[in-house]
């Protein structure tokens, strides 16, 4: 039972000591329910044997009670015949003190049988509450085992992860994006910059032709539709409208 108290008495500082030294503590456990049960094989192959021996005490103690009883019987029946004048008395007498001698011997070796029968079941009711206990507690390691390797897991995917984050500082990712949000802002700025330069960078003559040119545009278009007779007929309203002091065609 040592590999069980140095792997399950977490309570204790030594068994402390050694899972930390432990390179793969699950592992070990796993190793440890292993050879319980390998105990917990050997333990029950030894309730076996001890309840046969239990049985084989049984069955001798019942045979010696009987045999004490039949000797005593065969006792009694030697001196009625030797009563009844069948055997002389003598020899009835001779014959019945052997029968009590073997009557007190089987009487002696029920006695030892009854007291291995008592010793054997008391290792029996033992064994089988050790059996059980130990049943239940690799019962219970095994589930607590099955529940610490989830954890484990999540444990060990939560410290990679964390990890992973840990290391995302001032001069990697983040830096990184810094520096592309200032180069965009630069380049938004610069971009105004070339905008607003071109628009100073016209002459007063562009402006103007500008102007001219689409005037020019909407008069053609005016006397166009007056040549079709697409225009209503001007009125000296229609005429000071204009601005110009000429009527349109």
């Amino acid at each position: 039972m040592s590999i069980f108290k140095r792997l399950f008495s977490i309570g204790k500082a030594e068994a402390h000591s050694v899972l930390d030294k432990l390179e793969d503590p699950i592992k070990m456990t796993e190793q440890g329910i292993r050879e319980l049960k390998e105990n917990l094989n050997k333990s029950l192959q030894g309730l076996a044997e001890i309840k046969a021996l239990a049985i084989r005490a049984k069955n001798d103690n019942a045979k010696f009670i009987s045999d004490a009883k039949s000797y005593e019987q065969k006792a009694i029946m030697l001196l009625q015949r030797a009563q009844a004048g069948q055997i002389s008395q003598a020899e009835a007498d001779r014959l019945a003190s052997e029968m009590l001698r073997m009557k007190e011997k089987a009487e002696q070796e029920a006695q030892r049988t009854a007291k291995e029968l008592a010793m054997h079941e008391q290792s029996i009711a033992t064994m089988e509450q050790n059996i059980n206990t130990l049943k239940s507690k690799i019962s219970s390691y095994e589930n607590e085992l099955r529940t610490l390797k989830a954890r484990a897991k999540v444990s060990e995917a939560t410290k990679n992860i964390n990890k992973q984050l840990a290391q995302i500082d001032s001069s990697s990712t983040i830096a990184m994006l810094e520096r592309m949000k200032e180069k965009v802002a630069q380049d938004e700025a610069l971009a105004q910059s070339y905008g607003a330069i071109a628009l100073e960078s016209k002459t007063i003559d562009e402006e103007v032709d500008k102007i001219l040119g689409t005037t020019t545009q909407s008069n053609a278009l005016l006397e166009l539709k007056a040549k079709l007779g697409l225009l209503p007929p001007t009125t000296p309203s229609d005429t000071s409208s204009t601005g110009s002091g000429s009527a349109l065609p």
